[in-house]
């Protein structure tokens, strides 16, 4: 990839050098778009790539090359046009789209969407009556080998047990997948990822991960592409000073979610927060936490 701007160019030939309209490369998806767009909120870090204050590159076809997430960018974009921020039917990525928001520094998009966590996702009104959640958890243990390097032509052989963690949910309220799908995300080498309905309806979610053991090194983990997964608090803003607007941080780190009695307790707590109560335990009543199947009503 080269540089937009040469070392030598001063500011007004930057921002000379793009032209109506442009195309931008975010993460490999083309938008097409106008410098009046880019450049609506000018204190923004598009805005700044724009008037060139800040150096830009191109990729291989002439368009303009950003590294962010390019589907999310699409609502970005979008906000710029008209200010208003539209989100599909049963969104489960603000968190990414926060992250997002939070880098471009785009001030009125970031408010918007603090105030939509604050507000939360769901509306107790809107809460269809006898709404029922299904809970099917089940752990299963394998052994797994692997070669550990002690030295460049010395390798060990070692074995370690791994649980295999699966969580079967569904409901009847949608909304509530997408709350679910907002309060757990999978830890990848790739950064958060949050969890999808597993069908087009969204009444489904199928959760499966896998605590890395103490025995188990970190590469050796990650080379059987596992994946832990993470609980987050509720989101809060924070000021910073200088230059930089308002951003979204949360109060807590994400907690790693270790054992499947940890997952049932978070569980509860969202769902018994949203009005539903417990119906049934299997296979012991009087041990909810260490329950196989859950249901609950509301």
């Amino acid at each position: 990839m080269l540089n937009l701007n040469s070392p030598d160019s001063n500011t007004n030939s930057n921002s000379n050098s793009l032209s109506d309209p442009v195309s931008l490369n975010v993460g490999g998806e083309i938008y097409t778009t106008t410098l009046d767009t880019l450049t609506r909120y000018q204190d923004s870090m598009l805005g700044a790539m724009f008037t060139g204050q800040i150096s830009t590159l191109r990729d291989k076809r002439g368009n303009v090359f950003i590294d962010r997430d390019g589907k999310v960018f699409r609502y970005i974009l979008n906000f710029l046009r008209s200010s208003s921020l539209d989100l599909p039917e049963g969104f489960s990525e603000m968190r990414l789209l926060r992250r997002e928001a939070d880098f471009f520094q785009i001030r009125p998009l970031l408010d918007e969407i603090r105030r939509r966590v604050e507000a939360g996702p769901l509306s107790l009104r809107d809460a269809p009556r006898g709404a029922m959640l299904l809970v099917d958890v089940d752990c299963q243990v394998r052994v797994l080998h692997f070669n550990l390097r002690r030295a460049p032509e010395n390798y060990e052989l070692r074995t370690c047990s791994v649980r295999i963690l699966t969580a079967e949910i569904f409901c009847t309220w949608r909304a509530f997948l997408v709350l679910l799908c907002e309060r757990f995300s999978y830890r990848t080498t790739q950064g958060p990822t949050s969890p999808l309905p597993s069908d087009q309806r969204h009444n489904r979610i199928k959760l499966e991960w896998v605590p890395r053991p103490d025995e188990l090194p970190q590469d050796q983990y990650e080379k059987q592409q596992y994946r832990g997964l993470v609980v987050s608090d509720s989101w809060a803003t924070q000021t910073h000073s200088g230059d930089l607007c308002d951003v979204i941080i949360p109060r807590r780190s994400p907690c790693e979610v270790k054992d499947m009695r940890g997952f049932v307790e978070e569980l509860l707590t969202v769902s018994l927060a949203e009005g539903f109560r417990v119906d049934s335990v299997t296979p012991d009543p009087m041990d909810v936490l260490n329950c196989r199947t859950l249901q609950l009503v509301r």
